[in-house]
C-alpha cells in the first residue's frame, strides 16, 4: 500500500525546509500548530483583542525569521504555493490584517530581525523592521542627548508597519514623518531577491515609503537622525467645558498648525462626569513638546496661545528620550529603559477611524461635536496639528499625500474590555455614529484617510477580477492622487498580486487570487 499523499501544507513546509540556506537553517524558525510554542508566539504581537479569540482564524503556520535568507525562502515558498503571507512587525495593526485572513495563510514574522546600527559621525542608523519605536529611541538616546528621530510615541509599535505606512509622532512639524527622513532600504522582492535602494530603483523606493506593505517585504530602513535640545519642555493641561474648554478649542484650531514649528500641542477630547457635580461633561487635554526649555515655551504660549493660561508649574524639562514616556503616559521618574519594554502596558479591545480637517470648526459646531460626544460616552477624539513642515514637502514627495492645506488629522479612538459579538457590534456602531456626524467638518472628495489608522469599513479588496475598482474605493481616500502612481508600481514589480492583503494596493490586472 502507498504512502497517503502529503497536504498542500506539508509540501509547504518541506520546500521551506529545501530553500533554507545551509549555514542559517529555517527549521529553527518554524512553528506549526503542534508545536508547543505556537499559541504564545502567535498571540505575543496580537494587540487588539477583537483579534484574539478561539474563532479568529490561525495561520498554518509562523516563521520566525532569524536571517534575512528566511525571509527569501517564506516568499519564494509562499508564492509557488499559493499562500497567502502576513508580515508581522509589531502587531499594532488596528484591523489585524498582518496576522489574521479568511484564507489559508501563514504569518513572517519579523520580530526577532531587530538590529539598529546607529553611525552618529553621518547622523544615519539602519533600523531592522523588527526593532520597536521605543528600541530606536533607546538606542539612539544611548549614544547622544541631542539627536532623535520623528517617529511614533507609543514605544511598542513596530519599525515595519509604521516605516512603510508613514508613521508620525511629535516631531512632524519640525521634522515631517518617518518617511521624509528614510535615504534606503533593504527588502525582499516578489522573485526572493534582496535589493537596495540602487537595485530596486526610485520607483519602488517611492512607494515603500508610504505605500503600505504591497511591494515586497522591507528588511531595514536607513534613516537620518534629526537634532534635539539636550532638553525640551513638556506639558499637559487639562480643561472641561466648565472651565471655558470651548473657547479654547475653538482657539487652539487656528493656533496648533501656525504656531512655532518647534512646538506639537496634540488635542485629545473625551466625554467625562463634572467632578463637583457629577453631570455629563466634555474634558480637552492639550499636551505639549516643545523643542527647548520651559521659559522659552511659556513666552511662546504667551503670544500665540495666551487662552490655555498654561503656567511654569505646568512644564516639565527632560530628555527627548524621557518625553517619549511622557507622551506615552508612563508615571513621572520612570527610567529609559521601560522603552525596550515590547510589551504594552494595556490590552484592550478597539477600533480607530481618521479623518483630516481643512477648516477651523466653528463654535456652534464644536458644540454639537460635544453633544454627541456626551451623548456617546465612550469615543475619545484625538486632534494632531500639521502646519511647519507638513506644508512644505510636496504631496508627491512621498505616498503620503495629506500634506499643506490639512490643519490637523483626526483619530476616532474606541477602546472597550468586555469580551463578545454584542460590546463588538455596540462600540463599533458608536464609532460610526460619531464619524458619520463628523461629516460636514472634515475632508471631501476624497474624504482622506490615515494609512496607518487601517480602517476596513472604507472597502475591503477581495483581490476577485475587479480587483482595481474595490482597491480605488480606499486607495484613493488614503493617497489621493498618488494611488495611481502607487498601482502603477504594483503592476510593474508584482503582476501576480502576492503581496497582498484587505486593503493593498491592487494591480492593474485582474488576479484570479
Amino acid at each position: 500500500m502507498g504512502a497517503a499523499p502529503e497536504s498542500g501544507h506539508e509540501t509547504f513546509y518541506k520546500s521551506l525546509l529545501a530553500y533554507s540556506h545551509p549555514s542559517h537553517p529555517i527549521s529553527n524558525a518554524i512553528y506549526t500548530p503542534d508545536h508547543p510554542s505556537y499559541s504564545s508566539i502567535l498571540q505575543a504581537y496580537v494587540r487588539n483583542l477583537r483579534f484574539n479569540t478561539a474563532a479568529t482564524p490561525k495561520p498554518i503556520l509562523i516563521i520566525t525569521a532569524l536571517h534575512e535568507s528566511h525571509v527569501q525562502a517564506a516568499v519564494r515558498c509562499g508564492k509557488e504555493h499559493g499562500l497567502q503571507m502576513k508580515i508581522r512587525s509589531g502587531g499594532h495593526d488596528y484591523e489585524g490584517t498582518s496576522y489574521v485572513s479568511l484564507v489559508p495563510f501563514f504569518i513572517l514574522d519579523m520580530f526577532i530581525l531587530r538590529s539598529i546600527d546607529i553611525d552618529m559621525e553621518k547622523e544615519t542608523a539602519w533600523v531592522q523592521t523588527g526593532a520597536t519605536l521605543g528600541e530606536v529611541c533607546y538606542r539612539i538616546a544611548e549614544k547622544s542627548r541631542t539627536h532623535g528621530f520623528p517617529a511614533g510615541v507609543c514605544p511598542n509599535v513596530g519599525v515595519g508597519g509604521h516605516f512603510v505606512g508613514a508613521g508620525y509622532g511629535n516631531l512632524m512639524r519640525k521634522y515631517g514623518l518617518t518617511v521624509d527622513n528614510i535615504t534606503d532600504a533593504r527588502m525582499v522582492d516578489v522573485n526572493g531577491r534582496v535589493l537596495d535602494r540602487k537595485a530596486m530603483g526610485e520607483d519602488l523606493f517611492w512607494a515603500i515609503r508610504g505605500g503600505g506593505a504591497s511591494f515586497g517585504v522591507v528588511t531595514a530602513y536607513k534613516i537620518n537622525l534629526v537634532r534635539v535640545p539636550e532638553l525640551v519642555a513638556v506639558f499637559k493641561v487639562p480643561r472641561t467645558l466648565e472651565q471655558n474648554a470651548t473657547d479654547i478649542v475653538y482657539r487652539w484650531q487656528h493656533v496648533a498648525p501656525n504656531i512655532d514649528e518647534d512646538l506639537f500641542i496634540r488635542l485629545l477630547l473625551e466625554a467625562a462626569k463634572d467632578v463637583q457635580n457629577g453631570t455629563k461633561t466634555i474634558r480637552a487635554s492639550f499636551i505639549g513638546l516643545f523643542l527647548g526649555g520651559s521659559e522659552k515655551l511659556l513666552s511662546v504660549m504667551k503670544d500665540s496661545f495666551p487662552e490655555l493660561g498654561l503656567q511654569k508649574s505646568d512644564c516639565i524639562e527632560m530628555s527627548w528620550a524621557e518625553s517619549i514616556l511622557f507622551w506615552s503616559n508612563f508615571p513621572m521618574g520612570t527610567p529609559i529603559e521601560a522603552l525596550l519594554d515590547r510589551e504594552p502596558q494595556t490590552l484592550v479591545y478597539l477600533k480607530r477611524k481618521s479623518d483630516y480637517v481643512q477648516q477651523p470648526i466653528p463654535k456652534e459646531g464644536l458644540e454639537g461635536i460635544w453633544k454627541k460626544m456626551m451623548e456617546l460616552e465612550v469615543p475619545i477624539l484625538g486632534f494632531n496639528p500639521y502646519g511647519g513642515k507638513m506644508s512644505q514637502i510636496p504631496e508627491t514627495a512621498t505616498p503620503f499625500p495629506h500634506r499643506a492645506g490639512n490643519l490637523w488629522k483626526i483619530q476616532y479612538q474606541i477602546n472597550w474590555t468586555k469580551e463578545g459579538t454584542e460590546a463588538a457590534r455596540h462600540h463599533l456602531d458608536l464609532a460610526k455614529q460619531l464619524y458619520e456626524y463628523m461629516t460636514p467638518y472634515v475632508s471631501k472628495n476624497p474624504r482622506a484617510a490615515f494609512l496607518n489608522y487601517k480602517d476596513l469599513d472604507l472597502g475591503i479588496n477581495h483581490h476577485g477580477g475587479k480587483g482595481y475598482l474595490e482597491g480605488r474605493a480606499y486607495g484613493i481616500k488614503y493617497f489621493k492622487d498618488n494611488f495611481e502612481r502607487l498601482v502603477q508600481i504594483k503592476t510593474k514589480v508584482d503582476p501576480g498580486n502576492y503581496f497582498r492583503h484587505e486593503q493593498s494596493v491592487p494591480t492593474f490586472i485582474e488576479s484570479p487570487m
